[in-house]
């Protein structure tokens, strides 16, 4: 048996392993520019390199120790008749995240060898062996003799594609056996996925089951077994399960939150769960690469064209709402409240990636490079143990990173993505290579005539100098595409979605051997066509002034509002570095705003310091006092590292757009309880929501908790007489389960006893504004509200203000 020369090779480029005989077969067709494998490229960098080490070292035993923890592993010895109990997790797709894990270890492994790590995966695969039926069936959650059936597996096999994931989970394993057969050469877990495929090919197709999973992934993993194999049913049953889509002969259709509401080939927006989007995107593009379909590249590149023109945040994310998880319409591109998956953030990445291996063009690379500097790899924290699963743009404190989830696709993805950056540093197609990111490192090419090595050393992304040495094994002619960014041609996107403020008249210069070269782009590359020979150099210096962001005016969070971005980096404000808070801050155009590097912060990055001013409240009906402050701004990808506060991206340009940071109240400085030791920090924070609905500022709820009864209680900070009380409820109906409370009262505190409060008329229960109860006064040291829960529901607070 053969093995490749590395992992992207076998991801994206035409090239198949005969299984057990160590032939290859050439592909009839594939990617017209193909990925350089990532082993064979070195990083020496301080910006990938450190993170990649973090993820083999803390990321993949990390999550692999969550596995156990949590009981996916066990769900495995289970299934296999190993033990005695119920299926561990929530989730019949928590199969998935064992099996990304294992990509990712294998990932690791075929850079860094490690014994140990091996024996745990030989291990870990024996288990999985086990688990799989004798027909090649593998689905934890339905082999288990659970005493209730997990939620949507009730029905036989293959009864619920909507929900079910039991193609989802193959897709991730498909993923899984060819990354460890590639890096190891053991055929386990190939074997195991082969097995598999053949079953769902024997059941699935033309003339046979009709369907299409309710989550895409499995056409990727298909196509990734027809490269390995060459087997042609594959690549058949990718494109088949591609093709369901839409076509409601025979079933009923998903709808747009699966991407099934009409044919592939007739859709033109991105709609529905993002990662399910791009997810089948991506699929598309590997089918359309292998068979030549033209309808398929002409659809997802409609697409593409629709999320940069509307739908891409300045941040790479996309998915707006966490309502499906789900693209809004064009434009809605709510800060506080985006959603921005990280796993939608990975999988944007794969589709970016293959749409420029399709045309060649830089355009593709340029939104790859702001997803992965940004809205990607704030998914993670430095230390590789904390997770975000959305990543917003806005936070007023009720942020912070998680260990795990119970839905854990994100960190699994993160832990598979990591290792594969240097796949996506350089590209080539025949006599031409390409570099498309910016990073120090070495790579040994083949291309069409002859070897060549690349050394790039640059500070990026904090310095816009990069400097390429050729090293041909003999001198010869070929051409080196040298990638510009739109970012320093004064163009952010390649859409009007995202603009300057003003344009940089330094255009980015290129000297080859100390002579300058003209700026004669080719689809965002200068192209360099010569005769090269060993020692020649490169020298690329991008301008990287900071440079003032405006949104298109129909995105109307953004209106009057201004972010930061210095060279791919975005940068935001947050609370530790601007005074405990930034909601209050405007930041004029006319302030200059300067970058610097802080070598003590975050392990090295660059900040962007200056002036804003600084409203402060001055009680009800009195103007706001404006006080200049020091300002700064640190990368995206950093935030939420030094505890839970306030964040925000885009900064209002004048006093309208801020929010004065208001005079301290009787509520704000009281000690807030909650039954249930809930946390309810929020209540008193003088944020006034915009609706009952409004998830965008933190907020009290007692849910899962139904039909109780309840109470939060302020304790004053000292004695003081009181009579007016105004609740505004939090109600998430039709997106969750709490409701306005059935009934509630006002009790304050005397001695040791709660008493009620007297000469309240009515206690309101009032949806999108305050309820207002005015009281005999009192004088007492706390107050409490009671509130007895709906039957079959729970309640919130936004806000309690007390008079």
């Amino acid at each position: 048996m053969k093995k490749t020369a590395g992992l992207l090779s076998f991801l994206l480029i035409g090239t198949w392993i005969g299984l057990g005989t160590g032939c290859q077969k050439k592909a009839a067709g594939d990617y017209p520019v193909q990925p350089v494998p990532f082993t064979q490229v070195q990083l020496s960098d301080q910006f990938w390199l450190p993170r990649m080490e973090t993820n083999r070292k803390v990321t993949v035993p990390y999550a692999f120790e969550q596995c156990e923890e949590t009981g996916r592993v066990k769900n495995f010895e289970l299934a296999a008749g190993i033990g005695e109990g119920s299926f561990c997790t929530v989730y019949p797709f928590d199969d998935s995240d064992v099996y990304k894990i294992i990509e990712g270890a294998s990932y690791s492994l075929q850079i860094y060898p490690d014994p140990e790590l091996d024996k745990y995966l030989d291990d870990l695969i024996t288990k999985i062996a086990a688990a799989q039926e004798e027909d090649g069936y593998l689905y934890t959650a339905r082999s288990i003799e659970s005493e209730e059936p997990v939620r949507w597996t009730e029905g036989p096999r293959w009864d619920n594609l909507y929900m079910g994931h039991e193609l989802y989970n193959m897709g991730h394993l498909y993923e899984a056996a060819v990354a460890h057969y590639l890096a190891t050469g053991k055929r386990s877990l190939l074997d195991i996925a082969l097995k598999n495929a053949d079953l769902i090919d024997s059941v699935f197709g033309p003339g046979k089951k009709r369907g299409a999973p309710g989550h895409q992934v499995i056409e990727m993993g298909l196509a990734k077994l027809y490269r390995v194999t060459g087997e042609q049913k594959y690549l058949d049953l990718a494109k088949f399960f591609l093709d369901e889509r839409g076509d409601d002969e025979f079933r009923k259709l998903y709808g747009t939150y699966s991407q099934d509401h009409k044919p592939v080939i007739e859709q033109s927006e991105a709609v529905g769960h993002a990662v399910r989007a791009t997810y089948m995107y991506a699929g598309m593009a590997d089918v359309a690469a292998l068979t030549g379909d033209a309808d398929y590249i002409a659809a997802i590149d409609r697409i593409w064209n629709d999320v940069v023109t509307g739908k891409l945040y300045l941040t790479g994310g996309i998915g707006a709402t966490s309502s499906g998880e789900a693209f809004g319409g064009p434009y809605n591109l709510p800060n506080a409240s985006a959603y921005a998956e990280t796993c939608a953030a990975i999988g944007n990445a794969f589709w970016n990636h293959r749409q420029f291996l399709l045309h060649g063009d830089a355009k593709y690379i340029d939104v790859l490079e702001r997803v992965i500097y940004n809205g990607l790899i704030s998914g993670v924290a430095l230390s590789g143990d904390l997770f975000f699963y959305p990543n917003p743009l806005a936070s007023y404190g009720q942020h912070e990173r998680s260990p795990w989830f119970n839905c854990a696709c994100c960190p699994s993805n993160i832990s598979r993505f990591m290792p594969s950056v240097p796949g996506y540093v350089y590209a080539q197609r025949d006599n031409d290579l390409y570099v498309n990111l910016f990073v120090q490192s070495q790579v040994h090419v083949n291309l069409a005539d002859q070897k060549v090595t690349l050394k790039q050393t640059t500070d990026f992304p904090w310095d816009g100098k990069i400097r390429i040495t050729v090293e041909p094994e003999k001198t010869g002619t070929f051409a080196i595409f040298v990638r510009i960014p739109g970012w320093a041609r004064n163009s952010p996107l390649p859409s009007d979605l995202y603009t300057f403020m003003e344009e940089v008249e330094k255009e980015p210069r290129l000297k080859v051997n100390g002579e300058e070269e003209a700026l004669e782009l080719e689809n965002g590359y200068i192209p360099l066509r010569r005769k090269w020979a060993s020692g020649d150099t490169i020298e690329l210096e991008l301008p990287m002034p900071v440079r003032r962001v405006l949104s298109h005016d129909n995105v109307e969070d953004n209106r009057g509002r201004v972010a930061l971005q210095r060279g791919p980096l975005v940068f935001t404000a947050e609370w530790p570095d601007n005074g405990g808070s930034v909601s209050h801050l405007v930041l004029p155009d006319e302030n200059q705003l300067t970058a610097e590097f802080r070598e003590g912060l975050f392990d090295g990055v660059t900040v962007i310091t200056g002036k804003a001013t600084a409203l402060f409240g001055q009680g009800e009906g009195e103007p706001s006092l404006a006080k200049q402050q020091d300002f700064m701004a640190i990368p995206y990808y950093a935030w939420a590292h030094r505890g839970k506060g306030e964040m925000a991206v885009w900064l209002p340009r004048e006093k309208a757009g801020a929010r004065p940071l208001p005079k301290p109240t009787l509520a704000s400085q009281s000690r807030l309880t909650v039954s249930e030791d809930k946390k309810g920090e929020s209540i008193n924070d003088q944020w006034e929501p915009s609706d009952s609905n409004d998830h965008s500022h933190p907020y009290l709820h007692w849910w899962p908790r139904k039909g109780t009864k309840e109470w939060v209680q302020y304790d004053f900070p000292m004695a003081a007489t009181v009579s007016e009380v105004k609740v505004y409820w939090f109600d998430d109906t039709g997106r969750g389960e709490c409701r306005v409370p059935g009934s509630w009262q006002i009790l304050y505190k005397k001695g040791d006893n709660w008493l009620p409060v007297k000469g309240a008329a009515k206690y309101g229960v009032e949806k999108d504004s305050f309820n207002q109860v005015i009281f005999t006064p009192v004088r007492t040291t706390a107050l409490r509200l009671e509130l007895q829960l709906q039957e079959k529901f729970s309640a919130g607070i936004h806000e309690w203000k007390v008079k």
